[in-house]
Order: structure tokens, then sequence, then C-alpha cells
């Protein structure tokens, strides 16, 4: 069966790097558009980065734009968010997602299977 799970999550100070993992399974990772998506205490969910694996075309929200990078590894089945410069308002549960459509969207409605998120809390 398809299943995606996040590893990678941590307590660091502000200005750490982190990388998170989405390791895939039950599913060809290349047929697939991948996201990550986050949930902060007491705050909707929202979009952080999205992947088509197929041709490496990515998105990024303006929150993390030139601090995140998303990249997939399509042999090992995984997705990756390197984050880099955190802050504490990166503090979150970090959700990945994966969509058949192989679009770039931050719509959740998009994305058929979800991972059972990698807490990232960051102190200042």
């Amino acid at each position: 069966q398809v299943q995606l799970v996040e590893s990678g999550g941590a307590l660091v100070h502000a200005g750490d790097s982190l990388r998170l993992s989405c390791a895939t399974s039950g599913f060809t990772l290349y047929y697939y558009t991948i996201a990550w998506f986050r949930q902060a205490p007491g705050k909707e969910r929202e979009g952080v980065s999205a992947i088509v694996t197929s041709d490496g075309d990515t998105i990024y929200a303006d929150s993390i734009k030139g601090r995140f990078t998303i990249s997939s590894d399509n042999a090992q089945n995984t997705v990756y968010l390197q984050m880099n410069n955190l802050r504490p308002e990166d503090t979150a549960v970090y959700y990945c997602a994966a969509s058949e459509e192989l679009l770039l969207s931050f719509e959740e409605y998009e994305y058929n299977y979800w991972g059972q998120g990698t807490q990232v809390t960051v102190d200042s």
C-alpha cells in the first residue's frame, strides 16, 4: 500500500539547518508530485514547497524562499526538504503529501496521500 514516512524533525536553535526526508513506498515516485506542508500550533496547515519529480519543477512559499530547498532522489523513492537559517516561526509539524497530478500546487485536495508528520521546533 502507499506510504509516506517523514523523518528528520528535531529541536534546533534559530539559524540552524535541518534536512527532512519523506520516504515513499507503494507507488512510483517518478509519476507524482510531492509537496511539503506544515502546521504550526493554532494555525491552518500551509504549503511550503512542492516538486514534480519527473522534471524537477519546484515551487516555494514566499515565507521560506531562499532558505529551503526541495529535492527528490527517485532511485531512493525519497524527497528531501533542506531547511537553512531556521527561524522560530518555522516551528510546526511538517507533512509530506503525494499527488497523482503532475502539477505544482498547494491545494490540499490535490493530494491523495499524506504522511503522519514530523515535528520541527526552532527556539530563539
